[in-house]
């Protein structure tokens, strides 16, 4: 009796073990273009083109598929703010469009410089449940040409992909729980914006100008090699950059910027170096909005 019971605990775990296999995976973060070139044609793997549309439609990466932000954002009209993260059954029609399914291999490349925006279709993915399976192509598109690999204009209409989203709202840091925390040694607030935004010379618009009380600035542009050069900097490198921000071992942390975008690549590269990361999806846009919370000018 004692063997039968023991069998069927083995086939539950075993059970267990091939659904989680099917949602959950430990692919890199980062994949460069020779390894693209060697899985182009992996039966699973899903290829996103972040950039513009005409771009795209000029010449993409065999079998990539165009994502449009308005896709993986909340609907016009429907909310104050410019870039928030919608329902999650929109997550899931729009995403299973593309071809994506629970044992997807997905790669996001962007082209036109669009860095941040395939970031933020990384968090996007993170926050579904699928970012163990899905990778950013270092440097974009102009990687791919680099190696000689060619583009083209066929586009290939992908079958529906089905996946069970899993959405963790722990990625996502809300304004109540920000304001709580702007002062907990153990939480590292990054400002991923450009220094005349972070310093409060200008404000983008937005009806207050200034940063998050306690944050510190890490420009996005300064996460990669050059303006010219859009691969990310050596992982020593990066590290060094947060700990410089503040952001010592063992602190969550969080980034934010004017809309949530930019600081989607600051979450990518704080994920990837380890640390418990999290994006404050409302960013500037929402906090400047309240004029209960406080907000730190750097003097001229």
């Amino acid at each position: 009796m004692k063997k039968i019971c023991l069998m069927i605990s083995l086939l539950v775990l075993m059970s267990s073990a091939a659904m989680s296999s099917t949602t959950v995976a430990d692919e890199p973060m980062l994949v460069s273009a020779d390894w693209l070139a060697k899985h182009i044609d992996d039966k699973n793997l899903v290829l996103l083109h972040v950039g513009d549309k005409k771009e795209f439609d000029a010449g993409h990466i065999p079998g990539a598929q165009f994502v449009q932000r308005g896709d993986f954002s909340t609907p016009s009209g429907e909310g104050k703010l410019i870039l928030q993260l919608p329902p999650v059954e929109q997550l899931k029609a729009a995403f299973e469009k593309l071809g994506v399914s629970d044992n997807s291999r997905i790669v996001i490349y962007f082209s036109n410089r669009q860095i941040t925006p395939a970031a933020r279709v990384y968090l996007t993915l993170d926050y579904l449940g699928l970012g163990g399976r899905t990778s950013m192509l270092d440097g974009g598109v102009d990687e791919w040409t680099k190696l000689g690999k060619s583009l083209t204009t066929e586009v290939k209409t992908p079958a529906p992909g089905k996946f069970t989203p899993r959405p963790n709202p722990k990625l996502i840091a809300e304004a109540v729980w920000l304001k709580d925390n702007l002062t907990n040694p153990k939480v590292a607030v990054i400002d991923s914006r450009l220094p005349n935004f972070y310093s409060g010379k200008d404000n983008a618009g937005m009806p207050r100008a200034g940063h998050l009380p306690g944050a510190k600035n890490l420009p996005f542009p300064t996460l990669a090699i050059s303006d010219t050069d859009l691969k990310l900097k050596d992982l020593t490198t990066l590290r060094k950059l947060y700990q410089e921000a503040g952001a010592d071992k063992g602190k969550t942390v969080v980034t934010y910027c004017h809309i949530g975008q930019q600081a989607s690549l600051g979450y990518f590269v704080a994920k990837m170096l380890g640390y418990d990361a999290k994006l404050y999806d409302g960013s500037f846009d929402e906090w400047s909005r309240n004029a209960d919370w406080p907000i730190e000018v750097v003097k001229q």
